[in-house]
């Protein structure tokens, strides 16, 4: 019977031996085998979040080139409704509304082409159809877009479309178009984390347009040669065939031992392609430090006892759990700051040009939708900031960019307020702000009736409010430009400068 005890207790002892031992190492291969794995789908997904940010700013900018396009194709058209209305009787007189075209609709290069292929401009004419490739091409259908060269490197995108019902001076006119600078495309698409992502605009052909470097390996040159040496050419090749088409791609580069990921989509009816690239994230590599730390202390730890293997084994889920959530908050804060960065104006701190555009793709699709009831816009123009920059410096004319952007926040407090130009600003009002509008506008008329006479600063405003018949944010935007030209002859003839 003590025999058959003492087998017992053994048996109990070994048992609990091995059962420890078996413990430890079910735990020590479990924790080992899901800090691996987490370390894996903690790359796959920062990649993933990579690839995603990639493609939303490519496809984004492509949009914004597309809506900046077909603003423009619907402006040559209200500016033929507007030249038709003219009663055009002269040359001068021709010359003089293409001038109108310009301050009223912001068309900046708009030309019209008569049957002999001579070019109307604002200022001269000229012989077209060597200049001009889209005069080439016979009879003119739609809407043309075409990619020229202009003045050796300085690349342009000239938009055309036909004209067959205008008759000027006894003459037939075929065509109008526009001519927008690739540089000033490029400004607007600009991102403010400058060195971590980078863009460029490319030709079917790989022929970098936008003058922009898209990183170390590719530079400002060409698309496909810069593939050549750094990626097989089966994939060179499909992603020829991808530019060729008009179709989205991606591409991973290993760039000594560093990652780099790119990203590119078509622009719309233009045959060219945005590309995007951004170097590996910061944060993975953090992470990834983060994770073979704790898999070599979990090592470690193993040559301890089981409580001290399971204590510290838990002590390290939680410590992972909660970098983990900190490092996701800090990238979503600093994704908000990005977003931040690139919708704000860096002079003044009010929102830029990039922002009011999403804002009037935004309140274009409430008003189509009828969810817009009050809506009031205001155009607000600086006098004599040109004056200013010429005589005193630009430095005068910053603050003086400064002092008006203050002038108008000041007034306008419950309104969205957009920098869309050097001189040039406009607020939204909506809801609240909008039953405050005109006691806004009094108030700050009255200032600047003041400030002329103090010489300080002096600022032109129109406005306008949604009313039915209106289609867009610009047919409210061009009542208020109208009424804000009108206000600043009378601050002219008041004593104001202006750059009229």
């Amino acid at each position: 019977m003590k025999n058959k005890k003492q087998i017992t207790n053994r048996t109990i002892v070994w048992t609990a031996v091995i059962g420890a031992i078996l413990v430890v190492i079910f735990v020590s291969a479990n924790s080992l085998n899901n800090a691996r794995k987490t370390s894996i789908a903690t790359d796959e997904a920062i990649h993933e979040v990579s690839a995603f940010y990639l493609e939303e700013m490519a496809d984004r900018r492509a949009k914004t080139i597309t809506n900046l396009i077909n603003s423009n194709f619907d402006e040559m058209e209200k500016a033929i409704d507007f030249i038709v209305e003219e009663e055009i009787r002269s040359q001068d007189e021709l010359r003089e509304s293409i001038g109108k075209v310009k301050s009223l609709l912001g068309l900046n290069r708009f030309a019209l082409v008569d049957e002999d292929d001579v070019v109307y401009t604002r200022y001269t004419t000229y012989t077209g159809k060597s200049r001009h490739e889209f005069l080439n091409d016979g009879q003119l259908n739609g809407r043309i877009i075409t990619t020229v060269s202009v003045y050796g490197s300085n690349r342009q995108l000239c938009l055309a479309i036909p004209t067959p019902d205008l008759k000027l001076l006894r003459k037939q006119f075929k065509a109008c178009f526009v001519m927008l600078n690739i540089n000033d495309i490029v400004d607007l698409l600009a991102f403010d984390e400058q060195g971590d992502t980078h863009f460029a605009l490319y030709s079917k052909n790989g022929v970098n347009l936008s003058g922009t470097s898209l990183g170390p390996v590719f530079a400002d040159r060409n698309f496909f040669e810069a593939l050549k040496n750094n990626v097989p050419e089966d994939i060179r090749r499909e992603n020829y065939d991808n530019f060729q088409n008009g179709k989205a791609g991606n591409i991973k580069i290993d760039l000594s031992g560093a990652d780099e990921t790119l990203y590119y989509a078509p622009v719309e009816d233009t045959g060219w392609e945005i590309a995007v690239l951004i170097r590996e994230s910061v944060i993975r590599d953090r992470i990834h430090d983060i994770s073979e730390g704790n898999i070599d202390a979990s090592r470690r730890q193993i040559l301890f006892t089981s409580i001290a293997v399971l204590l510290l084994a838990a002590v390290l889920f939680i410590l992972i759990r909660k970098r983990s959530k900190a490092m996701l908050e800090e990238e979503k804060a600093t994704s908000r700051t990005f977003q931040t960065m690139a919708n704000t104006d860096s002079m003044t701190g009010v929102r830029n040009k990039y922002a009011y555009s999403e804002m009037e793709s935004m309140i274009n699709k409430k008003i189509a939708a009828g969810g817009i009831e009050k809506l009031g816009v205001i155009v607000a123009d600086i006098n004599g900031l040109k004056d200013v920059n010429d005589n005193q410096g630009h430095a005068a004319g910053d603050k003086l960019i400064k002092d008006a952007s203050r002038l108008i926040c000041e007034h306008f407090k419950q309104g969205a307020v957009f920098r869309i130009g050097g001189d040039e600003f406009v607020v939204i009002m909506e809801g609240d702000g909008f039953a405050s509008m005109d006691k806004g506008i009094e108030e700050m008329n009255r200032k600047v009736e003041d400030n002329i006479k103090t010489n300080e600063v002096v600022v032109s405003i129109g406005h306008s409010a949604f009313k039915e018949g209106d289609r867009t944010l610009r047919d409210i935007f061009e009542r208020a430009d109208k009424l804000m030209y009108e206000r600043k002859q009378k601050l002219k003839s008041m004593g104001a400068k202006t750059r009229m």
